[in-house]
């Protein structure tokens, strides 16, 4: 029986430049990550794609979510930049999360993707958004990134300039069940922003059935110029692995 689900739209943007990959390792390890593309490009689409595979697999590997986000961020920030000036950089937001037989779940992130957690004691976003929204509340733009993947800041030039690490981490002691949520925010912002439902009322029911009706609800919401839209959801019970 499968334990987790993705759905994707492309909203009103030329092409899909979200992705997720799920990854397992020995023991009973996974790892969840979703990416959200900066651009629209092919470039952009192709490069999501095997970076959310690159996320999975590091953090699979080390049964971490930060160790495996910040493997991957310094990959990236190492890579060699085009000769050409103008030429599309790759980035993306990045949402990981490791749960490992035992211990308690590890999320971590740069950019604007996040990680929810619903479960008996009850709903809560794990994550803290890397954009000017959160460094400048008065003023600062939430589509504006203070941190993502291929970014080249160490965490002592974040927290100069932005206040915050360029990767962050949190941990999680899981209840006997629960529902995770990773999102990018074309999924969470107009459920957040202009639903009159609550995001963790999607969350209930079969987990192809609520990943589907999340992203197809933030679309319909956000009308002309939606986002693309992705959302991973997953079941998961303390020291139980499917």
């Amino acid at each position: 029986m499968r334990h987790y689900a993705t759905a994707q739209l492309i909203g009103d943007r030329p092409r899909q430049c979200d992705a997720t990959a799920v990854v397992a390792a020995p023991k009973g390890v996974r790892a969840y990550a979703l990416l959200d593309g900066v651009g629209s490009s092919p470039e952009v689409a192709r490069w999501t794609r095997g970076a959310a595979l690159r996320v999975a697999a590091q953090a699979a590997c080390r049964q971490d979510a930060k160790a495996g986000l910040r493997a991957a961020y310094a990959h990236y920030a190492a890579r060699e930049l085009p000769a050409d000036p103008w030429a599309e950089i790759p980035y993306a937001a990045a949402v990981v999360a490791v749960t490992v037989p035992g211990k308690p779940l590890t999320v971590a992130w740069c950019g604007d993707a996040r990680a929810y957690l619903w479960s008996a004691g009850g709903f809560h976003q794990l994550t803290a958004d890397h954009n000017e929204r959160r460094v400048y509340p008065s003023w600062g733009e939430a589509n504006v990134l203070t941190s993502c993947l291929g970014a080249r800041y160490t965490d002592e030039e974040a927290r100069a300039t932005y206040r915050h690490a360029a990767v962050e981490a949190t941990t999680r002691h899981l209840d006997q069940w629960g529902r995770l949520l990773l999102a990018s925010d074309g999924a969470y912002d107009p459920l957040e922003e202009d639903s009159s439902m609550p995001l963790v009322d999607y969350l209930p029911g079969e987990l192809e059935d609520v990943a589907t009706t999340l992203v197809e609800a933030a679309v319909e919401v956000s009308g002309e110029g939606a986002d693309n839209a992705t959302a991973l959801v997953a079941d998961l019970h303390r020291g139980i692995h499917y």
